[in-house]
């Protein structure tokens, strides 16, 4: 096949006929303009251009490839005659990079909110309104964090804790910690490799790694990526179209993945108002993962931008479908009351997820650490505790190795951390994931020790003291260091004199 010459991509440049480019190939895009969920204005920016440097970090690779009709998928582009589009650097990416270069070295950075705020600090203000963001008035995203202070330990002392053990199992699964990365979308706003910094460093240090639906690396770019052996889960938002979300299931079960994570609590996506506020789709496009849908918010951020493909009917009556196509575990994430609890027990599930979303989702809603309690009286209901068939995970708010703790001698068997480890890969790579572990490791090491644990089977209920956990209002110290990386929510802003 001939290659084409920038000279005719160039030639196609308007909304009538607009070709681009995108890893040296040429497409036409003309008929999918009106479907961008990014609005056609930032595909027309590159009409006749290189789109690349544009495309990756919010699109998986093989998006455009998977989701344009082949008769517009045009050939390769000769490149000796490709034009790209020039960059202008602002004073403000130029301010940026030079705190990238100012950054703490990684000896210094001591815990997780470190990371936090190295990534607040060096992110583009769109990736950073995106990634922090929380739902309506952010009280959620607050209480994840607060609900953990209100829980306090009752060490028991005198026993030989020379030698302390934190591993475990996960699903059945061996895991070096007792915790597992969470799903958490679009990478490469924060970092150009995106997931695979995570990936490449649970493969290292034995961490199970739950690869996000909304990935911007795409699902076998992830997967080819670990290590022989490598524990995955799969996180999964379920497409309207059935038949969509069953090949993409059963691919994940043949390529190795060993837990499908639904996710549950997201009919539709929360009002994340940093998000909004930097109609962030309208000036950048965004990943668009699955099937083309109309009706899209344009200018309500990313979020709502790329969620337009979930199916709001998603119900109980979907659960047996599921385990007739997946021979996979299937965990129900998003779970928020024992009755629901209850219910995914006796759907035959392998376990649920107590989560809010990170506090994205529906404001006010209780923590999980909180729901724990009631939620493992309630399956006590069902037979022995802990139960070998059936179990509970907790998400949000997580920063310390303590909080960790707290949750296990609570009754879940493990806990999931997301936005900690997308800060820290944001700010230092893949190296920095791995010095997260680290720090979970010194922590886990430590508190274990002063509460007298040696393995995490000996985490018992009467080792912690919940029973403030459902007061909602009082003297809860003050978490200096969450503080300080938390950005307030801002009021609409007056336009400034030109």
């Amino acid at each position: 096949m001939s290659l084409i010459s920038s000279q005719t991509v160039a030639e196609h440049a308007t909304a009538a006929s607009c070709w681009i480019i995108v890893h040296g190939k040429v497409y036409d895009v003309t008929e999918f303009l009106p479907e961008h969920p990014g609005g056609s204005k930032i595909i027309l920016k590159y009409a006749g251009k290189d789109a690349t440097e544009a495309y990756d970090p919010i699109h998986p690779p093989d998006a455009i490839t998977t989701h344009l009709p082949k008769n517009k998928h045009l050939g390769a582009v000769d490149p000796t005659t490709v034009v790209k589009v020039k960059k202008e650097v602002t004073a403000e990416e130029l301010r940026r990079q030079e705190l990238v270069a100012a950054r703490p070295s990684l000896d210094e950075i001591v815990n997780l909110h470190d990371f936090e705020a190295v990534a607040k600090a060096i992110l583009p203000a769109k990736a950073w309104a995106y990634y922090s963001s929380a739902s309506d008035d952010e009280i959620t995203i607050r209480e994840n964090r607060a609900a953990y202070q209100r829980i306090w330990f009752r060490p028991r002392i005198l026993r030989d804790v020379s030698t302390v053990d934190w591993s475990t199992t996960i699903l059945g699964q061996k895991s070096s910690l007792p915790v597992y990365i969470s799903a958490t979308a679009l990478g490469k706003l924060g970092h150009p490799d995106g997931e695979l910094n995570l990936t490449r460093a649970a493969g290292k240090h034995g961490v199970i790694q739950m690869i996000p639906t909304l990935a911007s690396c795409s699902f076998d770019e992830i997967v080819d990526a670990a290590v022989p052996g490598q524990v995955q889960f799969l996180q999964l938002y379920v497409n309207r179209d059935r038949e969509i979300t069953k090949r993409y299931v059963q691919h994940a079960e043949k390529r190795g993945v060993k837990g499908l994570f639904i996710t549950v609590d997201a009919p539709q996506l929360g009002r994340r108002e940093k998000d909004m506020r930097m109609k962030f789709v309208d000036e950048s496009g965004v990943a668009k993962v699955q099937e083309n849908q109309g009706g899209v918010k344009k200018d309500e951020g990313v979020a709502r931008a790329i969620s337009s493909f979930i199916d709001p009917s998603l119900s109980w009556k979907d659960i047996p479908w599921f385990k007739s196509i997946t021979n996979m575990p299937i965990i129900l994430k998003g779970v928020a009351t024992p009755q629901d609890a209850l219910m995914a027990y006796d759907y035959g599930v392998a376990g649920i997820v107590l989560s809010n979303h990170g506090g994205r989702q529906l404001d006010t809603a209780r923590s999980g650490i909180e729901n724990l309690i009631e939620v493992v009286e309630a399956l006590k209901t069902r037979g022995p505790w802990p139960n070998p068939q059936f179990e509970v995970f907790v998400d949000g708010g997580i920063r310390r190795a303590s909080d960790v703790l707290k949750a296990i001698a609570l009754g879940a068997k493990a806990v999931g951390v997301g936005r900690a480890f997308m800060y820290s890969f944001c700010a230092y790579g893949q190296e920095g994931v791995e010095k997260a572990f680290q720090i979970f490791r010194d922590e886990l090491q430590m508190n274990m020790r002063l509460i007298g644990a040696r393995t995490i089977d000996e985490l018992t209920p009467d080792m912690v003291d919940a029973s403030a956990i459902h007061s909602h209002v009082g003297l809860t110290p003050v978490d200096n260091l969450y503080n300080t990386t938390y950005q307030p929510l801002a009021l609409a802003q007056f336009k400034t004199k030109l």
